[in-house]
């Protein structure tokens, strides 16, 4: 299979606070030719930065490859090094075939003009033919949703009608090999659904397609493999399900276990908590879950004296600490007074109910006392762990690739009849 681009020990290195005038852009140029001009030119020495270093992968024709990382690791510095909008310090980035790139949408659109000469003017800038832009002008507007407005200078339009026609643009813009960074942010739900939907059309339509996102739910459903950036290296390459919870569990995952030894366990002198984790699913890092999958909280706990009847709780939150449920252990078991000893007690949350991101989980051991409950040992925020949607098999995602609101997404089941 011919390779369609391909990245040998690229490295790209910047000099904090100095002027780098040899990769700079006409605009920077033009703008520290005049500071100079004037003496208000201000340099000092800054410290180096590797935003890359000896970055290297192929991409086959045909490929699907998703960049995942967080801000700053250099992925978008990797897009413009294969744009050509700045040059590598060291290695080489090579690419074969025409090339079509999303990376900022919207730029070389005019204010004064209107939505249909926009359409033209940023088709040419692209790179597309007038016979082109004509044979596919209906289809751009179709897609924007700004029919109405197509003949209105755009500085009218609103931000959202603005980068929607100019990704209608943009994606209807048909090369070999297409450079994508981030674009599923613009617009609202309904758009965002069609642009994931025109993402896929250019992925089964054999092109090769280099997909840069934080969209980690499309990344998985969308790319046929994935890479990993950190810190300007590549730390993963592989499935995306596999590169995906390995990238969660490194940078998100706070712990998805805790043990106390007795001395110093959270309780009080009737019930303490000796241990909490998450029990880890085969075949994923620790402290990420499929969301397809029960998730089991396991407590470990000691009773130290004869007393009321006691029962383990959990309290489970999203990531910004909403809450999904409190759940009790309502066991007949419970019904009559725990005798001293050691327990472990381990709740089962379904498969398909947690919304994808980090969960937290909160433990106590409990009695009741009407009509409250009595916390005799607690530990708030005493475990976490990431839900993980791999893209791949039955969930309550379904075909859609977009971030569900909420902090659960259970599979329900439906039923239907024709009227």
């Amino acid at each position: 299979m011919s390779v369609a681009i391909e990245v040998d020990s690229l490295s790209k290195k910047y000099r904090l606070g100095e002027h780098q005038a040899a990769y700079g852009t006409l605009r920077e140029s033009l703008v520290h030719a005049a500071r100079r001009v004037t003496g208000r030119e201000h340099v000092r020495q800054g410290s180096e930065i590797w935003a890359l270093y000896d970055v290297s992968f192929q991409v086959p024709e045909g490929q699907v490859l998703g960049v995942i990382g967080r801000n700053g690791a250099g992925k978008s510095t990797l897009l413009k090094i294969l744009t050509r909008i700045v040059a590598p310090t060291a290695g080489r980035a090579e690419i074969r075939g025409r090339v079509g790139s999303l990376l900022e949408v919207g730029t070389g659109f005019n204010g004064e003009l209107t939505g249909r000469e926009n359409v033209f003017l940023n088709g040419a800038i692209l790179g597309m033919k007038r016979r082109e832009i004509e044979q596919r002008f209906d289809d751009i507007v179709e897609f924007s949703g700004v029919e109405r407005f197509i003949d209105t200078p755009v500085k009218r339009y609103s931000s959202g009608m603005y980068v929607r026609l100019a990704f209608a643009v943009a994606a209807h813009f048909e090369p070999e090999i297409m450079l994508v960074d981030e674009v599923l942010s613009v617009g609202d739900a309904e758009f965002q659904r069609r642009c994931l939907g025109r993402m896929e059309e250019l992925g089964n339509a054999g092109r090769t397609v280099l997909f840069v996102s934080h969209a980690l739910p499309a990344v998985a459903q969308l790319c046929d493999r994935a890479i990993w950036i950190e810190s300007g290296q590549v730390v993963g390459d592989g499935r995306p399900a596999e590169v995906i919870a390995n990238y969660l569990h490194q940078t998100h995952s706070s712990g998805s276990e805790r043990t106390w030894p007795e001395d110093s366990a959270p309780g009080n002198d009737l019930a303490r908590i000796l241990g909490i984790r998450v029990v880890p699913h085969e075949g994923m890092p620790p402290g990420v879950i499929d969301v397809r999958h029960p998730v089991g909280v396991e407590i470990t706990f000691r009773v130290l004296r004869d007393g009321k009847p006691l029962f383990p709780k959990i309290k489970v939150l999203d990531q910004e600490g909403a809450v999904a449920f409190n759940a009790m252990d309502t066991d007949r078991r419970w019904l009559e007074a725990t005798t001293p000893g050691d327990y472990v007690a381990t709740a089962w949350i379904p498969g398909n109910l947690l919304n994808e991101g980090s969960a937290i989980v909160e433990a106590a051991i409990c009695s009741i006392d009407f009509p409250k409950l009595e916390h005799h040992a607690a530990v708030y925020e005493a475990v976490s762990f990431e839900v993980l949607d791999p893209g791949e098999g039955d969930s309550a995602r379904g075909q859609f690739s977009g971030q569900w609101r909420g902090v659960v997404r259970p599979l329900l089941e439906w039923e239907c009849e024709r009227g």
